[in-house]
C-alpha cells in the first residue's frame, strides 16, 4: 500500500474532518447567545483544529516523529470536538440523532487516524 495523495484535500479523512466542522458550524449557529464566548466558539475552534492540524502535518510528513505529533494532535482536537458536543446535547442545544451522527463521524476520523499513525511511513516523504 503507498499513498498517492498529492494534497491534504485529496485524503478521505480531511474531507471528513472538514465536513464535519462545517457541520458543527451550521449547527451551533442556533446555539444560544450567552454561549457565544464559551460552547460555541470552543466547538468551532476544536472541529476546525482537526483539519489545521492534519495540513500542517501533512507539510510536515519528511519528519516521521513530527507527522506522528500532528496526527496526535488532530486526535485530540477529535476527542475535544466529542466533549463538546456532549455539552452541547446535555444542555440540550442539539438533539440524540444529531449528536450520534457527528459522534460517530469522529470515531471515524479517530480510525483513519489511527491508521495514519500505525503506517505513518507511507505517507512521509523520504
Amino acid at each position: 500500500m503507498q499513498n498517492t495523495a498529492r494534497s491534504v484535500r485529496e485524503l478521505n479523512v480531511y474531507r471528513l474532518a472538514f465536513a464535519s466542522a462545517i457541520e458543527i458550524f451550521q449547527i451551533s449557529k442556533i446555539f444560544p447567545k450567552e454561549e457565544r464566548f464559551s460552547l460555541t466558539d470552543q466547538i468551532r475552534k476544536s472541529s476546525r483544529s482537526v483539519c489545521s492540524n492534519l495540513a500542517e502535518a501533512w507539510r510536515k510528513r519528511k519528519y516521521l516523529a513530527v507527522f506522528i505529533h500532528k496526527l496526535s494532535d488532530c486526535s485530540q482536537e477529535a476527542a475535544e470536538t466529542q466533549t463538546w458536543l456532549e455539552f452541547s446535547l446535555n444542555c440540550q442545544y442539539i438533539n440524540q440523532e444529531t449528536f450520534n451522527h457527528l459522534d460517530e463521524q469522529y470515531e471515524h476520523i479517530f480510525a483513519m487516524l489511527s491508521t495514519m499513525e500505525r503506517k505513518a511511513e507511507l505517507f512521509c516523504k523520504p
